[in-house]
């Protein structure tokens, strides 16, 4: 367990338990059930997970003057002139397992950086509008962090949506067990149907 009191560590703890329920979110799931699409803008479980592995590759890599280096290629960016969606979906040469693991060697590879500056340690965004883009590694871990959890609720809605599993976290669903669902649905409905 983290020491919480340490600023940095409390950061870290939270940016890892993000990461951790993605993956979580996945589990189970054949190479279809995880890419079939799920919403009408296409988001897909390995997509939101791809992207998020962008995410921490270009904010704790470039930004800080890093480059991950690792055994599969990220998205390129380059590519997003070809298609801005470039990184939400897995490609045909792509595996679930493949990018789950990609995922988890971008994970040491932010975690390198976090651990290696301190919270104060300057930065800038190649990405964002000039002006706007010298940032602190503090400022990124929380920005990383919120996005990532943003993308973990798509997640869990998608989950639900696909096989009913729900919950925050594998050690702390954080949901009623055994609860009258289509019960609660029925009077949620009956609530709403009163404001038609």
């Amino acid at each position: 367990m983290a020491d919480l009191g340490d600023p940095k560590a409390a950061l870290h703890h939270y940016l890892q338990a993000t990461r951790d329920d993605l993956i979580w979110k996945l589990e189970g799931l054949s190479e279809r059930e995880a890419r079939v699409p799920r919403t009408a803008t296409g988001n897909n479980l390995l997509g939101v997970l791809k992207h998020c592995l962008n995410i921490e590759a270009g904010y704790f890599g470039p930004t800080f003057g890093r480059e991950f280096t690792g055994h599969q290629e990220l998205v390129p960016m380059s590519a997003y002139d070809e298609d801005p969606q470039a990184d939400w979906y897995a490609r045909a040469d792509e595996s679930k397992d493949g990018l789950v693991d990609l995922y988890r060697c971008v994970g040491v590879f932010a975690d390198q950086t976090i651990e290696q500056l301190p919270l104060d340690a300057p930065g800038r965004v190649p990405w964002w509008q000039p002006g706007r883009d010298v940032v602190t590694l503090q400022r990124i871990i929380i920005h990383v962090t919120c996005d990532l959890a943003r993308h973990a609720g798509h997640a869990d809605i998608m989950r639900e949506q696909h096989d009913r599993a729900i919950g925050e976290r594998r050690e702390n669903t954080n949901v009623p067990d055994d609860y009258d669902w289509p019960g609660y649905v029925t009077k949620l409905t009956k609530l709403a149907d009163r404001f038609e």
